[in-house]
């Protein structure tokens, strides 16, 4: 399980056929499961309210998840309009089931290695809490039943903790064996 970078995800968005990069695309916009996109129908989705929801039976907590849809997510619907009368996501007039072939293949093309479609989900959450968006609310944003699935998620690379680590002036005074606050000392 990891997350890409933003870099890595436009690689492999531009290396994708256009159907999947449109999933790709909402994937990364809204923390949504693979069969949630793919078996995603109209009557889910509400544009004006900029919203969409996962029924019970289709969520993995067995409770129906409200979705709220940023900007890139609106984007990604708008454009899928009149595609299919029902499918979201169509291919062929019925859902795209499993888009591994081709996703894999753009992974190559794109040199990313080691990754899944369900890695898109770990990617949605990182940058989140990356970002700052609190915990709880990526809990509740992404459907999870605890917290603790929200950290298995979340992988983060330091790089979110360096504007954090410099924003004080500490340094550790082995005489001491205590830490002396600089902007003090």
């Amino acid at each position: 399980m990891i997350a890409v970078s933003d870099e890595e995800a436009d690689r492999l968005i531009a290396e994708l056929p256009r159907r999947l990069a449109a999933m790709t695309r909402f994937s990364l916009a809204t923390g949504l499961r693979r069969h949630n996109v793919t078996h995603l129908e109209w009557d889910q989705v509400n544009l004006d309210r900029r919203t969409t929801w996962i029924h019970a039976d289709q969520a993995n907590v067995g409770k129906p998840i409200h979705v709220p849809l940023n900007t890139e997510a609106v984007v990604v619907l708008r454009e899928q309009q009149g595609l299919h009368p029902r499918w979201v996501f169509p291919y062929r007039g019925k859902p795209i089931t499993k888009p591994n072939e081709a996703f894999n293949a753009a992974l190559i093309r794109a040199g990313i290695e080691n990754f899944r479609w369900h890695d898109l989900r770990h990617t949605w959450a990182s940058w989140h809490v990356q970002a700052g968006t609190p915990l709880p609310v990526s809990k509740e944003l992404g459907g999870w039943a605890s917290l603790e699935m929200v950290m298995r998620y979340a992988h983060l690379g330091a790089t979110h903790l360096w504007a954090k680590a410099g924003s004080h002036k500490f340094r550790h005074s082995p005489a001491k064996n205590r830490c002396i606050n600089m902007a003090t000392a």
